[in-house]
């Protein structure tokens, strides 16, 4: 059983650029560039993450003048889990416990799949609206 969890810099780079895009309501495509200046995601990045995403069903793209890239599906049917599966591999737990620390691992990478499965692209698009609208004490 295989006790490595891994979620890569480009899964959270995928669920920031979609968390904008979504942002960005339902005005039509978004040019990709757009997103990469908002974001500051390297722009090569971007393309190959959207591409991985577009042939996963959940980006459309467009071509031409008023191209760009919009969701296939509502971002609310988008969950990171998802997205990190596109991008990393799976994630969900295989196999069974041999050992105590196995069991720990397996454990683990439930919960982390428990959760990335029940949070959407629209649940981080409001939980920055929530964060930007804090307070921000200094000292």
């Amino acid at each position: 059983m295989s006790s490595i969890i891994a979620i890569s810099d480009k899964s959270r780079s995928a669920i920031v650029a979609l968390t904008e895009l979504a942002g960005r309501g339902d005005r039509g495509p978004v040019p990709i560039v757009e997103i990469s200046e908002a974001r500051d995601i390297p722009l090569h990045v971007l393309e190959q993450l959207f591409s991985a995403l577009r042939r996963a069903g959940i980006l459309a793209s467009q071509r031409g003048v008023k191209g760009g890239y919009s969701f296939l599906r509502p971002p609310g049917a988008v969950t990171l889990l998802e997205v990190v599966e596109t991008v990393d591999g799976r994630l969900a737990p295989g196999g069974t416990a041999t050992s105590g620390v196995d069991a720990v691992w397996h454990q683990a990478r439930q919960l982390l799949v428990g959760l990335l499965g029940d949070l959407t692209i629209t649940d981080m698009v409001d939980e920055e609206s929530r964060m930007s609208e804090a307070p921000m004490f200094y000292i």
